[in-house]
């Protein structure tokens, strides 16, 4: 594959009449990395992926998946990819097997290797328990986790998950992400998209916030927090000479900066954790007497917020 990528998507766009859904946007995903289209609804992550997929055209750029290209024609190429989309395709009269049995044979799967990676799909997604059981009886969770099951059967190189927690419960998305954080360590690359904040600081090794068709940043959350300036903030809670106890941290090569409030010490700093062993040995010798400390680290919220100037749930 060309640089170990397994999926290299370069110069998308697609516009639907005026509305410039997707402007230039270039994603690429390695084995075992889980890349995050972070955005609100709209911002245009369902277009991309349909584009990465080959499900839609795209007006201009190109999709390479496992070293092919990909189009709304390829036909092999795509088998490389697995796809779960919002909408749920499952029967809702067939059990969870039987419906992994039917996608199974429409991948070209068949015999005691169909039923062997059908058990193997069903103890990924914890439903192996419920196995024979009709899917309408199922949760709206457990039939989010059958229909990543799905995706899953044919042993994809790319694993394309569209908004899959979307309207589940707590229990039901925890065991969704957890699914996620197996595969990628099994070594599976993963496309994720999501609109909610803690899933991608969670799950995304790189991440790239999308609004209004546009990748305003891509990278780790910590590249993407320095590039927007963010600190670090060490919150110390202490007794005795705070002030002096302010100067002394305030003394350590990296920290912007330390303030008194409220019988606690505030530093800021770009790389707190690294700072921290000094900045607490300088506040004791300051004369304080340490109760409690905290490293607060900058989230992706304070990121989006900067680049796009608004909330990720407007």
């Amino acid at each position: 594959m060309s640089g170990e990528l397994v999926l290299e998507a370069t110069g998308l766009r697609k516009r639907f009449g005026d509305n410039q859904a997707v402007n230039g946007v270039d994603i690429s995903v390695g084995p075992g990395e889980t890349f995050g289209l972070l955005g609100p609804n709209g911002a245009g992550k369902t277009t991309s992926i349909s584009m990465i997929a080959g499900l839609l055209a795209a007006d201009s750029g190109s999709v390479m998946v496992a070293g092919r290209p990909i189009n709304t024609r390829s036909t092999d190429a795509k088998a490389a990819i697995g796809l779960v989309p919002q909408d749920l395709a499952i029967y809702p009269d067939l059990s969870a097997r039987e419906n992994l049995t039917f996608f199974g044979r429409l991948y070209g799967m068949k015999g005691p290797s169909l039923a062997k990676r059908i058990a193997e799909v069903l103890e990924v997604i914890g439903l192996a328990d419920r196995a024979n059981d009709r899917t309408k009886e199922f949760s709206g969770g457990m039939k989010r986790r059958l229909n990543i099951g799905i995706g899953l059967l044919h042993q994809p190189t790319l694993l394309i998950l569209d908004e899959p927690t979307v309207g589940v419960d707590p229990q039901s998305r925890n065991a969704i992400l957890e699914s996620v954080e197996q595969l990628s360590r099994a070594g599976m690359a993963v496309l994720y998209t999501t609109h909610y904040m803690e899933e991608a600081e969670r799950l995304c090794d790189r991440v790239a916030i999308i609004d209004q068709g546009v990748v305003k940043a891509e990278g780790t959350r910590r590249q993407l927090v320095e590039l927007v300036g963010e600190a670090d903030r060490i919150h110390i809670t202490a007794t005795g000479d705070l002030q002096a106890a302010r100067a002394a941290a305030a003394s350590v090569s990296g920290v912007l900066e330390a303030t008194v409030a409220d019988h606690s010490i505030e530093v800021m700093a770009g790389m707190a954790s690294s700072l921290l062993p000094e900045v607490l040995a300088r506040v004791a010798a300051g004369g304080a007497a340490i109760t409690s400390v905290a490293v607060i680290e900058p989230n992706l919220e304070a990121v989006f917020l900067h680049l796009t100037g608004k909330a990720l749930r407007d």
